[in-house]
Parts: C-alpha cells; structure tokens; sequence
C-alpha cells in the first residue's frame, strides 16, 4: 500500500454523504413477465463489506444487476448517493461505482496494462491524452491488486485467480469508492478464493471501498462479510452483522438446510456445518 493510495482513500471517506451508499426503495424487479422481486427494499451501508446470500434463483443476481444499473426496475427506485441512478449518466455513475461481471470475458490478444486502462473510460472526454493522472490511476490499482509484474502479458495467459485480479485492477482504476462483486470466486479453486477475498477484503478495511458481494459460500460470507442480506424468493429474511444474524432457524428457513453454528476460530465468525440427511436427527 503506498501513502499515496492511502491519501485517496482518506479523502474519498471524507467526501462521502451521510445516507446509504446505495439503495433500492420498494422495487419491483422482472425480466419481461417474470417477477423476481416485489416491494424488495435494501440498503448498503457506506464502508462495508456487504455480501448478498440467499438460494438459487432467489434474485441475488438480479438484485446487484438492478444496483449496478444493468436492471430498470418495473417500479421503486435505486438511489446512488441519494439520487436516483437511472436520472445520472452512464459516465456520471461509473465515476461512482464499479462492477466485476460475473465471468467477465476479456477481448482475445489484450494486454493487463491495456485491459486495466479501460477502467479510466469514465474520466475521459473527446480527443483528450492519455494523462499523468490517468497513467498514475492504472499503475496503484495494479500494485494493489499484485498484477503489476503482468502488465505485458496477455490476459488470456493467465490463471483463473490472476484474471479475476486484473478485471479487480479495472475496476479500480475508475477510481470509485464503491465496488460491486458477482459471484466472484466462481470457478476458483480454494487457495485462489481465499486469496481474492483476503485482497477485498483489504480494499474495504485498508483503501476504504464500499463492496457489495454476491456469494454462494455461506461461510466465505461469514468471515468476510460486516454486513449481510440473506434474501428468499426476492425478500430479505435478515439483514446485518453475520453474528447477529446468522442462527440454525435462520439457515434452515433461508436455504431449507439444518446445520449446526459453530464459531470459526480463525476469524471469530459463525461456521455453518451442514448436518446432512444422515446426521440431520
């Protein structure tokens, strides 16, 4: 971490506005005829790691994609800062906030360097060069991601975990104080998952981004989550800290699984143990 990204990350914390980061209000959310969600209504806390749980098809994705603009909702609205995000322009909103896709897919032959650059897309206007601060965006969100050393490689040479950290840097050139997450460690092996959630979970705790994360692993989301919203048949069941939330009753109601909650005693969360049909009596 360099005192340089530190001073950013003080100044974004200062600037931020008292209200949620972000927020939906009474939202219905459908694709065509196919309601997902009814009346939903959450907030995202600013300088959390929120992590959205919840069954298949239960609108988890469809709740980020709303979030993160990609979604209209058929009524309600999503407030960014306050404001209704669908009122803002597209370059106006990415100023603010930063998506990684759920298996985002790079063009064949780019470059990391080249590929990490496009995050500045937001800052750029009509015939203006390539600038200092522009170069100076792209090179600290590659050291903070660790993909510096792969600047010249192409994208498409590298691991499943190194991808996943270079459309990280991506994001983190646009320089945003908030950072939305779909499933990201889908298809990672376990080291590469730990390794990318410790590295989020930096970004919130050490530079001071807002990120909201869409996971299945309920106790990846226990130990890295500070706020959580467990979501069944597009409603929230519970929303808040996983060890105030996270009970036997509530798993068993949210996913239909009963498990016993221990504490993990690495990381002083709840740990999720399923009981399975055999051992469920």
């Amino acid at each position: 971490m360099t005192q340089q990204s530190s001073q950013l990350s003080s100044i974004e914390k200062e600037e931020l506005p008292a209200q949620a980061a972000l927020s939906t209000q009474s939202v219905t959310l459908a694709y065509e005829q196919n309601v997902i969600a009814k009346d939903l209504s959450v907030d995202i806390p600013h300088g959390k790691f929120t992590v959205i749980v919840g069954p298949n098809g239960c609108g988890k994705s469809t709740l980020l994609r709303s979030l993160s603009r990609l979604l209209v909702p058929q009524s309600g609205e999503i407030l960014l800062n306050g404001k209704n995000i669908h009122s803002q322009s597209t370059k106006e909103v990415a100023k603010k906030l930063g998506l990684l896709p759920q298996s985002a897919i790079a063009p064949d032959g780019i470059k990391v360097i080249d590929l990490v650059s496009r995050g500045r897309f937001p800052h750029q206007k009509w015939f203006q060069p390539w600038s200092e601060a522009d170069q100076q965006a792209v090179e600290l969100a590659m050291q903070a991601t660790g993909v510096i050393d792969y600047a010249e490689l192409n994208v498409d040479q590298l691991s499943g975990g190194q991808r996943q950290r270079v459309w990280v840097a991506m994001a983190l050139a646009q320089e945003t104080s908030l950072l939305l997450l779909d499933e990201p460690t889908t298809y990672l092996d376990i080291a590469h998952q730990i390794e990318l959630m410790d590295l989020f979970q930096d970004l919130n705790q050490i530079q001071g981004h807002t990120l909201v994360a869409v996971l299945h692993d309920l106790n990846h989301a226990c130990r890295y989550a500070d706020h959580l919203i467990m979501i069944k048949s597009g409603q929230v069941i519970a929303t808040g800290a996983p060890n105030e939330i996270v009970t036997e009753a509530i798993i068993q109601q949210v996913f239909g699984l009963s498990c016993l909650i221990l504490t993990d005693p690495v990381s002083n969360t709840p740990l999720i143990i399923p009981r399975g049909r055999k051992t469920a009596n």
